[in-house]
Order: C-alpha cells, then sequence, then structure tokens
C-alpha cells in the first residue's frame, strides 16, 4: 500500500522536491530496485488474458521471468545498474495489513468463480488480476534468473523497502526505484517513480529528493515519518478523518503524534484502539536491515550465457533464438556502461530533468507492460 496520498501531498505541498527525469539521464548509476513490486506487475500483466497466462511445458507459469528478463536488459542498454533487492520475512506490525490483502484475495478469488460462470469477460480480467500473490516460487526464479544476468540480488532480512533505503543511505546506491513511497519514510535520499514502467508508456520519470521534501515542508525527518503515520502506512490504521493534508496541519502545529493527541478534538476524530504508532515510528527509524559489507558486496559481471539458455529455454521453454540475442545485448550493454563509466570522470553531465508542470503525477497501473516481450514462446495457462 505504501503512505497514503504522498505524491498528491508533496507535489502540492513541495513541487520542488520532485522533478522530471528521461529515463536515459540514469546512464550510469546504481538503482536499487524493489523485487516484489516488479514481479507483481508482471504477474498481472505480461501474457496475462483473463485467466490464461505464459506457462511452460510443465505448466509452471512463467510472466515473472519474461517480464523480469525483458525490463532487466532495458534498464542495463540504458547503462544503468540494477540491484534487485527481495523482501525477508515482514514484521509482525504487518501482519494485518498482510491479513486485509488475503482477505481481498479471497473476496476476488469468489467474485472470479461468479464471473466465470456468468462468462462475464470484464469483470473476469477484473477479479483474476487481484488474485494474483507473488510466491516463493515466484521469487527464486527471479534470482536464479538475475544471477544468471550477472545483476546482483540482496535478499533482506525483512523489509525490501527498507533494504534498499539504506543501500541508498550508505551510498552504495543512488537512487530507490518502487512504486510505493514508504522509501522515504525509510530516509532514502532519492527515490524514483516510473523507471520501470515499459517505454510505451512514455512517462518520464519522478524523482524525489529527501532532503528537499524535508526542506519545503519545513519539517525534521522524525517529523516526516509522524505525518506518514498519520496519512497512513502498512503498520497501523490512521485516524479515521485525518488525510495527508490535515496530518501536515497538526505535525506543523503540534510537532508530534504525541502533541497531536493531547490536543485532537476526541468528539470529531476517532483515535483507534490500541493505536501503535510508537512501534510503526520505530520500525521506520530503525528498520531491520542487513549492513554487512560482505553480503552487500555488488557486482555486477557478465552473463552466464550457459546457464541462461539452460534456465530459460530448455527448463522454460523460452525461444532459443530470441535468448541468444539477448544474452548478446546484456553484453553489449555491460561494456558499453564501463566505457560510459570512464568517460564520465572527463565530461560535466548534462542536466536532462524539467520542471513540474502538474500537481499530481499519474498513477501506475500496470497496465501496457512491454507487449513485446514474446521471448518466453510460453503457453497459456487457464
Amino acid at each position: 500500500m505504501g503512505i497514503k496520498g504522498l505524491t498528491k501531498l508533496l507535489a502540492d505541498n513541495a513541487p520542488k522536491s520532485m522533478k522530471e527525469n528521461k529515463f536515459e539521464s540514469y546512464f550510469g548509476r546504481k538503482i536499487a530496485v524493489d523485487a516484489s513490486m516488479s514481479i507483481y506487475q508482471f504477474l498481472i500483466v505480461v501474457g496475462r488474458s483473463g485467466t490464461e497466462m505464459l506457462t511452460n511445458e510443465a505448466g509452471e507459469v512463467t510472466s515473472h521471468l519474461q517480464g523480469m528478463f525483458s525490463r532487466t536488459i532495458r534498464l542495463l542498454e540504458a547503462g544503468m545498474k540494477p540491484v534487485y533487492v527481495f523482501d525477508g520475512k515482514p514484521p509482525d506490525m504487518k501482519k494485518q495489513e498482510l491479513a486485509k490483502r488475503l482477505s481481498k484475495r479471497a473476496e476476488a478469488t469468489e467474485g472470479l468463480s461468479e464471473a466465470i460462470e456468468a462468462d462475464n469477460k470484464e469483470d473476469i480480467e477484473k477479479f483474476s488480476k487481484r488474485t494474483v500473490k507473488v510466491t516463493k516460487q515466484h521469487n527464486d526464479d527471479c534470482k536464479r534468473l538475475l544471477r544468471l544476468m550477472g545483476v546482483p540480488v540482496v535478499e533482506a532480512p525483512s523489509e525490501a523497502e527498507a533494504q534498499c533505503a539504506a543501500l541508498c543511505k550508505a551510498g552504495k546506491v543512488y537512487a530507490v526505484a518502487s512504486e510505493d513511497m514508504d522509501s522515504l519514510t525509510f530516509g532514502a535520499p532519492k527515490f524514483l517513480r516510473h523507471l520501470m514502467d515499459p517505454s510505451s508508456k512514455k512517462i518520464p520519470v519522478m524523482e524525489f529528493d529527501v532532503a528537499k521534501i524535508l526542506e519545503e515542508l519545513n519539517l525534521t525527518m522524525d517529523q516526516f515519518i509522524d505525518l506518514c503515520i498519520l496519512s497512513g502506512c502498512d503498520y497501523c490504521d490512521n485516524i479515521r478523518g485525518i488525510g495527508g493534508l490535515t496530518a501536515l496541519k497538526l505535525i506543523r502545529q503540534h510537532g508530534s503524534i504525541e502533541n497531536i493527541l493531547e490536543n485532537l478534538n476526541k468528539e470529531r476524530y476517532q483515535i483507534p484502539d490500541d493505536w501503535p504508532y510508537q512501534e510503526a515510528r520505530r520500525l521506520f527509524k530503525e528498520p531491520i536491515v542487513s549492513t554487512d559489507d560482505d553480503e552487500l558486496n555488488l557486482k555486477w559481471s557478465a552473463p552466464d550465457e550457459e546457464g541462461l539458455v539452460t534456465f530459460l529455454v530448455n527448463e522454460n521453454g523460452f525461444n532459443s533464438d530470441r535468448v541468444t540475442k539477448a544474452i548478446e545485448k546484456i553484453k553489449a550493454a555491460k561494456n558499453k556502461s564501463s566505457q560510459g563509466r570512464l568517460e564520465s570522470f572527463f565530461k560535466p553531465t548534462a542536466n536532462t530533468s524539467v520542471p513540474i508542470k502538474r500537481k499530481e503525477t499519474p498513477v501506475n497501473d500496470a497496465k501496457g507492460t512491454n507487449k513485446k516481450t514474446k521471448a518466453s514462446g510460453g503457453k497459456k495457462k487457464k
């Protein structure tokens, strides 16, 4: 879910903290990517039609592999150095949010059954997407693929977005790429939305700068975290009737959630029973992340050509010629990236950012994922 309404709140109240950049402007940049978010989008869109999905000969879904393979090649060809971060064990405080998601999937499954019985194609399409869940197998498949491609993988001890933010704060990557805004609450210095969108959508990358956010909102980092909790986050319910703008006004007026609660009109605003905002605050300020330099020694290497052919072609039914051509693209991209980084020491970098022209960035609905990624040669699974 992320932080409710944070993009619009920042667009309206801290516009200088946001800038639009071209996808190509991140040439040579190391970017930490929230893997689960990407896999989820691939499962929803790539090769899907109603309840049908791409599969290999064994009937195992391959949409996530096809999407991850094509999207990562696009990043590499643009000269970027992605590192994918995978979720570990979710914190106990997220159990409530996960239970809500499970309930919604159960409702969607029931709705899908009714839609299939009524042969309502529109509802079949809608409900089938709502039943999607990223599994351990999906994650393991993508980890294996990325390592074969020579792209580093980080397995977070807990929340991937917290680990992404930690990598960014440590200077190991330039920015964090995701669609959920939690990374900013975890303190990521630079945050990118729409980097992982397909080129067909033609949406510019939106870059957020946390230091400028704090400056424009005139808040400390602690106050910004409280603002995000009040707006609504994954760890606890928010106070009904308090959205982002009201939360901002209250934080500016009172400085902290504790002071707000002391002065809040209890008749107008109902505070949830046993509201664990302090624990949520602690998770944002002191998340469980790995800081081991050996574990976080990010290395981009040449692709394992034989391993990729075995995994994608032999085991998952991808087209052999297309995989071979894709491997050549990876090799060429890595050579290009290395040359570009050396040249960057001698040439000034052009400023390709443009000022914000609108108040709200488009919401990424995951539609329109690259429809040309037909590399799998997979079958449709009903």
